[in-house]
């Protein structure tokens, strides 16, 4: 039997987008420092962001915003679409910076956030530092008082979207989202958090379509990249990942009427001293979605608790869910070429739902091992083959 590729629509073409100032000449070029922006940080410089910003929306020609080295003290900033310009390229060779009080964007839902923009490309070596550990300390503590936290950098229903070579520090909640997109490309990033950071997902893609994760490093304390419902067409290559929880699918289920997951494929990807791996998981409660055409080829694990992983009972601390099953329907799920290290003696683990158990599961040239000794697999509730060599021993 020979593994299939997904059914994409369309060729993925990985295009390097390597702008210097002196490319942008036939562009309107609008540099923030023009507007006032401070590049020592000492005084708040969104006002001269969102100036240039609605410069270069309103400018009928494309558009170049430039950020040059530096330090930027930046409070919220909303990028607004509907632009005449028909191409804005962002390069980002300073560091955004947070305000040091976690309270002024905590309760924020977005740090920076682009809505209902087309041809939008963010680029060049910068950073944004959003000042996370001490809102990660508060949580810490058990306090009532602190806010939720902040997303770094957000896209929401836009489309043909570039992110290149930013670095992406310290998030106090997720450091990049995908919401409502098409067309985007993320390749040569960094995302940097601590081990034990909440909540800081490096990249969560949801409700988006042909989405492609490129030559990344995502060292953080939550899922390294998560996929969330309505997600198609997605593509992940060479991404390296930990501290983190792998890269995970879902979790699901969160509400009765969700949209699937379909055509996800994760390739070339290295986790070290990751809780997770390959992760599906679902709450343990009625769902009207589903995954399939799931394709995990060319992994490898280095001392990962959970390499492969997929839950369908996921119920932290047993809040509503307890009594219930999940109703996602996982099928067509495809692993080739996972090898490496688990931290635990179970390195395959599928514990589906009891109504809807998971289907056309196959496992190929799987090598996994546990303190240089076999490993243990787990199945319920599923139905597949297994391929060539498999260790553990499938339970398939």
């Amino acid at each position: 039997m020979k593994l299939s590729g997904c059914n994409f629509h369309g060729v993925i073409v990985i295009v390097f987008v390597m702008l210097s100032i002196s490319s942008t000449s036939a562009m309107t070029n609008f540099n923030v420092l023009n507007f006032g922006a401070n590049p020592i940080g000492r005084t708040d410089s969104t006002d001269s962001f969102l100036k240039a910003w609605t410069a270069a929306c309103g400018t009928a020609d494309s558009t170049f915003i430039y950020v040059p080295k530096g330090r930027y003290l930046v409070g919220s900033l909303a990028f607004k679409g509907q632009c005449k310009s028909p191409q804005i390229i962002i390069r980002i060779d300073g560091t955004i910076v947070a305000p040091s009080d976690y309270g002024v964007l905590g309760k924020r839902e977005n740090w920076v956030s682009f809505e209902r923009v087309s041809g939008v490309s963010i680029i060049g070596q910068g950073a944004f530092d959003a000042k996370g550990p001490s809102l990660w300390a508060c949580k810490a503590s058990s306090s009532n008082s602190c806010p939720l936290g902040t997303t770094t950098l957000r896209f929401t229903n836009s489309n043909n979207i570039t992110i290149n070579g930013l670095t992406s520090l310290n998030s106090q909640m997720f450091h990049i989202a995908v919401n409502g997109c098409q067309n985007v490309q993320i390749q040569g990033v960094k995302v940097i958090a601590a081990g034990d950071s909440p909540n800081t997902d490096g990249i969560h893609v949801q409700l988006s379509t042909n989405v492609e994760i490129f030559n990344s490093s995502i060292k953080t304390g939550d899922d390294c990249i998560s996929i969330g419902p309505g997600t198609k067409n997605l593509w992940i290559e060479q991404v390296t990942c930990g501290p983190g929880h792998g890269i995970s699918i879902g979790s699901l289920a969160k509400d009765l009427e969700e949209e699937g997951v379909q055509n996800v494929t994760v390739k070339k990807t290295i986790f070290s001293g990751t809780q997770n791996g390959l992760r599906i998981k679902s709450w343990a409660r009625p769902s009207s979605g589903f995954v399939q055409g799931v394709r995990f080829i060319d992994s490898v694990m280095r001392n990962v608790q959970n390499p492969i992983v997929i839950d369908q009972n996921y119920c932290p601390h047993s809040e509503n869910c307890p009594g219930q099953v999940s109703g996602i329907k996982i099928k067509d799920i495809r692993y080739e070429n996972i090898r490496g290290t688990s931290s635990t003696p179970i390195a395959i683990k599928f514990d589906c739902s009891p109504k809807n158990p998971c289907t056309e599961i196959s496992l190929r040239n799987v090598n996994l091992t546990y303190l240089d000794k076999d490993a243990q697999s787990f199945c319920c509730k599923v139905v597949g083959k297994v391929f060539d060599l498999v260790r553990p021993n499938s339970c398939l």
